[in-house]
């Protein structure tokens, strides 16, 4: 839920994604999906694998710009900008393949990530309130790191750049429970100060547990959109749209 002293609800969209159509070469993926999330709340974009969840967050990101449609961010079009001015103008992305600089170590990816935005910036104090192991991780070439860890820094990176909007791709990916609460508590916190989040995750439950809104895609649509209350509290129809 909500904790900003604004809900959500009553702003105006910090994403806004309008009937966009993206290919593969000439293979078209997204058939005109449309979404919103709005500052301080947590989006799950939920749906089977090749639903087109990820080639979403590329075309959002510039990496696969849409042909059609369009993508807005605070109002201002960025379809077809290029993706460092996206990711300069204040959006964050953790990929599913964290992309972190494996011969570099956690301090320096973390060093490198820092950037300023009109959003606020966080610390690294603040990084390390969410992950406490990233500090004794400091000195660490990241090849060294395990998959949970590269997680930790991955966020953390994001955290840093001052993100307004945050992107996250199959965060609980390979983790142990222990790291997947970590990580939803980073989400909920995004949250409370205010951040969009678009969520894409395959474990429903903790998906469920930490959104406010869910899109369900299927074959490059939007299929059904609801809140994640509804999901949640009634099996039924979390059967018939996500067979779980």
């Amino acid at each position: 839920m909500n904790t900003t002293g604004t809900r959500a609800g009553d702003a105006a969209p910090r994403l806004a994604v309008e009937g966009i159509h993206s290919f593969y070469g000439e293979t078209q993926v997204l058939f005109g999906p449309s979404l919103h999330v709005r500052p301080g709340e947590v989006l799950a974009l939920l749906g089977p694998n090749g639903a087109g969840k990820t080639t979403t967050l590329r075309s959002i990101l510039g990496l696969t710009p849409a042909r059609r449609g369009a993508v807005r961010f605070d109002g201002r079009d960025i379809t077809r900008e290029p993706t460092h001015r996206i990711a300069a103008a204040g959006v964050g992305w953790v990929p599913d393949d964290r992309r972190v600089f494996p011969t570099l170590t956690v301090a320096r990816n973390l060093e490198i990530a820092r950037k300023r935005t009109r959003f606020r910036a966080w610390s690294f104090g603040e990084c390390f309130a969410l992950f406490s192991a990233l500090e004794v991780l400091l000195p660490r070439e990241c090849e060294n790191l395990s998959g949970g860890e590269m997680q930790m820094v991955a966020i953390a990176r994001v955290l840093l750049g001052a993100p307004g909007l945050v992107l996250l791709d199959e965060p609980s990916q390979g983790l142990a429970p222990k790291v997947v609460q970590d990580v939803m508590r980073a989400v909920e916190r995004l949250r409370g100060e205010g951040v969009a989040v678009l969520l894409v995750e395959q474990n429903v439950a903790c998906a469920l547990g930490v959104a406010d809104r869910v899109c369900v895609m299927q074959g490059g649509r939007v299929v059904h959109e609801c809140s994640a209350a509804a999901l949640r509290d009634d099996p039924p129809l979390r059967r018939r749209w996500l067979g779980a």
